[in-house]
Parts: C-alpha cells; sequence; structure tokens
C-alpha cells in the first residue's frame, strides 16, 4: 500500500474562487491549486474551465453540461476537505471536498466526494471519470431530477364528506399547423367531444385555433379521465391533436353543487391544498432508464380543506329552487356560529353571475324587521303600542298603500307586522331620525363589509334618508334601501341570535369585518322575535306554521316602474336561518312555497 503524505488544509469554494494554476513567481505546482480550480468552476457552472482542468476535456465538458442542464441548480457549493499526495512517486493525488447542490424550491442535495489528480509536466489535472461528479455516478450514466406531485387534498363539507375531490383530468390540445385541413379536424374533434359541452361546434375549434400565437396550441376542452376514455378512440389520432394530463379538484360527475361557492373556494385555496412535491436526484444508463436515487425526499400531501357548507342543507336549498323558472336564490346560516350552510341558485340566476351574494335588490317588507328594531331601540314603539293601519296613508303627496290597500284600522304593532303593513312602518320611520335605519340595518349585517375568504359577499346599502318621504319608504323595504340574499340571510340570523354572526365559510380562516357597529340590547331580539313567530301563526306565511317553530317575514318589493315585484322570505328554525329570493315572482308567495319545500327537506 502506498504512503501519502497531506500538502493540503481545508478551503471553501462557493460558486467562483481565484483561478490556480502552475503556481507563482516560479513555484512548484500544487494539486491542491487544481482541485480548487476544477470545483470553483464545477460550482460556479463554468463547465469550459472546469473541462480544461481534467486531463480529458471533452467527455468532461459535454457530461458537466449534461447534469448541469438536468439538475438546473439555482446555486452550487464546493469545499476542499483535504488532498493527499502519493508519496512513492508524487505524480498522481487525491483531494476530498464537500458538495451542496441548491436545487431550488427548499431542495437541497449535499454530499461528499472524491477526485483523482495527475501531475504533468507544468501543472496537475483532474483525472476525469463520472464519479468526479458523484461517487456513485459510472460510466455511460448520468443524473436527473424527477419530481413527485402529492395527491391534491380534497375540500370537505362540515361533516367530513367530500365536495370537490382530485380527480385526472386529459387536456385535449389543438397545433393548427399540424392539424392538416382545419376545418376537418375541427369537426372530427366536436362531433366527438360536444356531448361534454355544447359549446364546442367545429366552427369554435377552428376560430379558437387560428387565433392563438404560433407555437402555441388551442385548448380544446379539459376532460375528467372516465370521459376521456369514452372519445379517446374518435380523437387520438388525428392529426394536430395532442394530449396532457393534470390532476385537478372536481365535484362529483352530474348535477353542477355549490356552483356560486366551489370555484372561488377551489381558487383561493389551490396552493394550500397542493402539498409539497416529492424529489428525488437519480442515475440514469445510456438508455435513459433509472438506475439508483442518490437523494430522495417524500411527496408531503396537504390536509384536507374543511368548509362550513352542509351537503344536506346545501342540496335542500337546490332543490327547493330548481322548479323555479324566474332567477331564484337561497342563501342559509347556522345563526350561533355564523357559518355559512348553504349557497344556493337555479339555473336562471346562475346566467346573471353570483346573485345571492352580490345582488341588490329592493328588500321590500322582510326590512320591516330593520325598521320595528329602530323603533324598538329609539323607544318610538313597542311591540304592544296600538298603531293605525289603513288603507293608504299619504305624506306630502306620496300616497304609500298596503297590499290591496288592506285596512286593520289600529292595531299592536306585532299585528301589523304580522300582517305586513306598510302605512304602519311608512308612518314609524318618517319619526325617526335620518340615520336610524342605517344604524339599525348594520347591526343586522346589511352594509357591513365582510372579507370572507373564498368569495366575494354584498350585504347591501341603506343610505342614511334625510328627505322624509323617502325615509318613510325605506321604512318598508323600498326608497334607495337595497339588499342580497346574502345581506337578508344575515338579518334573519340575527334576529334568531339577538346579535350578528361574523360569516364563516373556510375553516381556520378568520372573517375581516368592516364597518360593523354595537349590538343592539338583548331585549331587542327578544321582542323580534316572537314578532316574527306571529308571522307564521297567523300571519304571512302560515303555510309554514306546519313545518317546526318557523319565524319569519315576507316581503314584496316593487322595482323598476313599479308594475313588477321580487317576492322574498326570510326566516329561522332553530340554529338555521336563510333567505329567499325570487326576482320578479309578483309576490312573496312563491318564496314562501320554496322555503317550505327547503323546510322539508332539512330535518
Amino acid at each position: 500500500m502506498s504512503a501519502h503524505r497531506v500538502v493540503g488544509v481545508t478551503a471553501v469554494l462557493v460558486l467562483a474562487l481565484p483561478v490556480a494554476g502552475c503556481g507563482l513567481f516560479g513555484a512548484e505546482p500544487k494539486p491542491e491549486d487544481s482541485a480548487k480550480t476544477f470545483l470553483s468552476a464545477f460550482a460556479g457552472g463554468d463547465t469550459t474551465t472546469a473541462a480544461n482542468s481534467t486531463d480529458e476535456p471533452k467527455p468532461a465538458k459535454e457530461l458537466l453540461d449534461r447534469v448541469r442542464a438536468a439538475l438546473k441548480p439555482t446555486a452550487v457549493s464546493t469545499t476542499v476537505q483535504q488532498t493527499l499526495v502519493a508519496a512513492d512517486d508524487s505524480t498522481t493525488a487525491s483531494a476530498s471536498y464537500d458538495v451542496k447542490w441548491d436545487l431550488g424550491a427548499g431542495r437541497t442535495w449535499a454530499y461528499q466526494g472524491k477526485l483523482e489528480l495527475r501531475r504533468t509536466e507544468k501543472t496537475w489535472r483532474v483525472h476525469w471519470a463520472p464519479n468526479v461528479i458523484h461517487p456513485k455516478l459510472q460510466p455511460q450514466q448520468t443524473l436527473a431530477l424527477r419530481e413527485q406531485q402529492p395527491q391534491l387534498a380534497p375540500i370537505l363539507d362540515r361533516d367530513g364528506g367530500a365536495l370537490l375531490n382530485p380527480e385526472k383530468v386529459v387536456v385535449v390540445l389543438l397545433d393548427r399547423k399540424s392539424a392538416g385541413d382545419l376545418p376537418k379536424t375541427a369537426g372530427a374533434l366536436a362531433a366527438a367531444v360536444s356531448r361534454f359541452d355544447k359549446s364546442i361546434t367545429q366552427q369554435s375549434v377552428t376560430d379558437g385555433a387560428s387565433k392563438v400565437p404560433d407555437g402555441q396550441a388551442y385548448t380544446v376542452v379539459s376532460l375528467r379521465d372516465a370521459d376521456y376514455q369514452q372519445v379517446k378512440g374518435a380523437i387520438y389520432d388525428l392529426p394536430g391533436v395532442r394530449f396532457s394530463s393534470q390532476s385537478r379538484l372536481l365535484a362529483p360527475a352530474g348535477k353542477e353543487f355549490a356552483s356560486q361557492v366551489l370555484p372561488g373556494v377551489r381558487k383561493t385555496v389551490e396552493d394550500q391544498v397542493a402539498g409539497t412535491a416529492g424529489w428525488r436526484v437519480v442515475t440514469l444508463n445510456a438508455g435513459g432508464s433509472e438506475v439508483e436515487a442518490l437523494q430522495e425526499q417524500q411527496a408531503q400531501p396537504a390536509k384536507a380543506v374543511t368548509l362550513t357548507l352542509s351537503r344536506g342543507v346545501q342540496a335542500a336549498a337546490e332543490d327547493a329552487l330548481e322548479p323555479i323558472k324566474n332567477q331564484a336564490m337561497l342563501v342559509a346560516f347556522q345563526p350561533s356560529t355564523g357559518d355559512v350552510l348553504a349557497v344556493a341558485q337555479n339555473a336562471e340566476a346562475d346566467k346573471g353571475g353570483s346573485l345571492a351574494l352580490t345582488g341588490n335588490y329592493p328588500p321590500g317588507s322582510t326590512f320591516k324587521v330593520v325598521t320595528a328594531a329602530a323603533a324598538l331601540q329609539a323607544g318610538a314603539a313597542t311591540p304592544d303600542t296600538v298603531l293605525p293601519c289603513p288603507g293608504t296613508w299619504t305624506l306630502q303627496g306620496r300616497k304609500i298603500p298596503n297590499n290591496d290597500e288592506f285596512d286593520l284600522g289600529n292595531v299592536p304593532l306585532h299585528q301589523a307586522f304580522a300582517a305586513s303593513c306598510n302605512t304602519t312602518f311608512a308612518e314609524l320611520a318618517s319619526k325617526l331620525p335620518a340615520d336610524s335605519l342605517t344604524n339599525a340595518a348594520k347591526q343586522f349585517g346589511v352594509g357591513v363589509d365582510f372579507d370572507l375568504a373564498g368569495v366575494r359577499t354584498l350585504t347591501g346599502k341603506v343610505p342614511p334618508a334625510e328627505p322624509v318621504v323617502e325615509r318613510a319608504e325605506d321604512g318598508f323595504g323600498q326608497g334607495k334601501v337595497v339588499t342580497t340574499p346574502f345581506g337578508m340571510a344575515l338579518v334573519a340570523a340575527t334576529a334568531a341570535r339577538g346579535s350578528m354572526p361574523t360569516p364563516n365559510l373556510l375553516r381556520g380562516t378568520e372573517t375581516k369585518v368592516v364597518g360593523g357597529i354595537p349590538a343592539p340590547a338583548p331585549a331587542i331580539g327578544d321582542q323580534i322575535r316572537p314578532m316574527m313567530r306571529e308571522v307564521v301563526v297567523s300571519g304571512t306565511a302560515k303555510k309554514l306554521n306546519r313545518l317546526g317553530e318557523v319565524h319569519g317575514k315576507t316581503g314584496t318589493a316593487q322595482f323598476g316602474d313599479g308594475t313588477h315585484s321580487h317576492g322574498w322570505f326570510i326566516g329561522f328554525r332553530g340554529d338555521l336561518a336563510f333567505a329567499v329570493l325570487i326576482v320578479d315572482a309578483g309576490t312573496s308567495g312563491p318564496a314562501v312555497d320554496a322555503a317550505a319545500r327547503f323546510l322539508g327537506a332539512v330535518r
């Protein structure tokens, strides 16, 4: 066994170091200088200098370039630990070193290596072999970086049922330059895939493919893998058609579910559900097959994301609206927690966007809940205060009628509320301060802004009314008052709870509240709730009385030229509060019917 002597000491090299060659001022060349030159260039990506520091520059550069292109490091650092020279001939030496690759995205790969050096007439050179790069890299091999994506985490409802599950999706792409007869290929594609999307036609595919920039493919459609398998035989061999696959979070196949919530939530949590990708550095043989993993980090799936939605309540809401031809919406809360249980729209409403969450409409008589609360807080009345309910009431030339101008004479406030006397509430509101309804509305959530993770919401607007006529009109939900189904569901939840609950949708995410004011005194809720119960027992929503202890308020809200009306119902039963709106329904009757279907399905 040959003896060696130590001629080098530890030196740190990060990306670049001074080039050492034959020594200075005629000094004897040292092997550690050549080792430093090679490793410095190797770390800095200067493969030409690194290769020229070896005794076989051409194969060295080829492999160094190939490895660097495969790993794409953001940084490499090297440290020479020790250089040994053979004592018997002083023409061979070895150097041990540490290397650390930064592969980006928090991925680091560190190991110890060794290189041999040979003395020439003028200097020392690294004796080239693939194992100079890594001790286990053999001739005819190279390195590769492999990524392993974890399965996407599902999105669950409040009870742990899957709302969105990870599924394989096949994206069908068309390259017009390779498509040959483009209209013919487009027609064949459309004929096969239009069963999944009726908007896909020969013309739409032709137009779409013609508009994408050169070198890019047109995305024809994304299909669930099961759907793709149905049409694969018809489209796989079409000219210019190619495919890519990916994992996406999808609702169960069939009818769309919670369509106004899940797309926004999916976009909001896409990073959260992605998890952390795994990765491996592997050796590949000449045929490109993996030989050995040199470094491996397992993929880390993310935890499931849980929403406050209830699949049962959401399904009941959607089923309750499905028979309705006009735009129809329903939003439901759990008053005790503020959890959003359902956000539903029928197909006609879906055409208009997210109307349940952001569509502003006059609330009609459902706003009498707010007006009653304002009057009670101001001391203008109690539930038992006797007030006039004439068929019409005129204020400064503005004639305000009851529905069909019914006349109850003088009745207690609670009876006027149950019968929905516009005239009573118009006169009551006219005697309140200009900002009284504004402040009371905010106590119930209307006019409050919420930064709710996953969706955009509006609650409505109740501006202060200086003109007394405007104030009177606002008192029964006309005038300049507008609210959303989301906002009125919050009114119902506040009435049930006695204070405004903060809406929640995404578990573990805090909702920011802007514009709220202190809750009304507990006694106000205690007075409002019996009045809402009377609406169902003996007032305008008696058909709901068979469905348990339901509390509510009906509303008919004129819009446009006054000849058309929206139909509303807001209410609660136990720890379930909700609002129903049917656009241009004419009366509140269809909304009450939808509420009956909804409550009948939720037990």
